[in-house]
């Protein structure tokens, strides 16, 4: 377990520091900006900067934007994802703060790629181990449970209001460039991050029930139970069938080496499914495949 949350920490860490750098080399002197709240506190640090001779960092105005967010994660997401977040924002501002800001290129499109898929990388990661980089993530992440869609849909929509003002505030191209930009990064999140996507687990166990109930405190998920017996063995066991998300897949690993590490799973690729799968809000109905 120790082993396991501590991966996670690194990957999250990781993941701001990829943040960092995919804004101070390649995007905040080209004027591309980035996706989410990492992009709306570029955006405003800008604006501050050029229009007023305010001089507030990016890292700073991440910080801010991010608490009403989190607030809603905590009661929305679930507390675990909320406090990765945390530590995601704490460290993303301080790795702005302490980087220096570089023109690595004068290319703008190759800041514009380059910086998309680096900063695409640090909030899928994070996202993929059941956590996130705040901001957006966790708005894109509610509204994603609830429609059971892409969530890198929902960061294409929701940066729409940063490109616009990019637009507005800036040269018409910049807005032309950030969109080039998140288009890059949602689609590298959503290689990384599928959890819209099913699978189907068969787990052969000798605690069907320790399993059962562990499973069903930590996701509402339908299960089957079908008694089996080993073909070698002859001993009398027992199949959990259920269809999962991909995303979810990292808990259920979690939970298997918990109740039973000598359990058998195999996990397949589902193509299609047909009758009811729970989305967040929606009740479940128990049934059997």
């Amino acid at each position: 377990m120790f082993f396991i949350e501590a991966k996670r920490i690194i990957v999250v860490i990781f993941g701001s520091f990829l943040l960092a750098i995919s804004l101070n080399f390649f995007l905040i002197n080209a004027n591309v900006y980035a996706s989410g709240f990492a992009g709306a506190a570029q955006l405003v640090s800008s604006f501050l900067h050029d229009q007023l001779g305010i001089e507030i960092s990016t890292g700073v105005l991440l910080f801010i934007f991010n608490i009403p967010v989190i607030i809603l994660g905590w009661f929305k997401v679930g507390r675990g994802f909320t406090i990765y977040s945390i530590v995601s924002v704490v460290f993303a501002t301080i790795f702005l703060e302490i980087l220096p800001v570089l023109s690595i290129s004068d290319d703008i499109i190759l800041n514009a790629v380059f910086g998309g898929v680096i900063g695409g990388i640090g909030v899928g990661l994070s996202l993929k181990l059941g956590a996130s980089t705040g901001g957006m993530d966790i708005v894109a992440m509610v509204l994603s449970r609830l429609q059971d869609k892409p969530i890198g849909t929902y960061f294409l929509l929701l940066n729409g209001i940063i490109i616009v003002f990019a637009g507005i505030l800036y040269e018409p191209e910049n807005a032309l460039y950030t969109m080039a930009a998140l288009y890059v990064t949602t689609a590298v999140i959503d290689m990384i991050h599928t959890r819209h996507e099913k699978v189907t687990a068969m787990i052969i166990t000798h605690k069907a029930d320790e399993l059962q109930q562990a499973i069903h405190q930590k996701m509402v998920r339908g299960i089957t139970i079908v008694p089996a017996r080993g073909a070698y063995s002859k001993e009398e066991k027992n199949m959990l069938y259920l269809v999962i998300t991909r995303y979810e897949l990292y808990d259920l690993e979690k939970i298997i080496k918990e109740v039973d590490p000598q359990a058998f799973t195999n996990v397949v690729q589902t193509v299609g499914i047909f009758g009811f799968f729970r989305r967040e809000g929606e009740s479940l109905e128990r049934q059997s495949s």
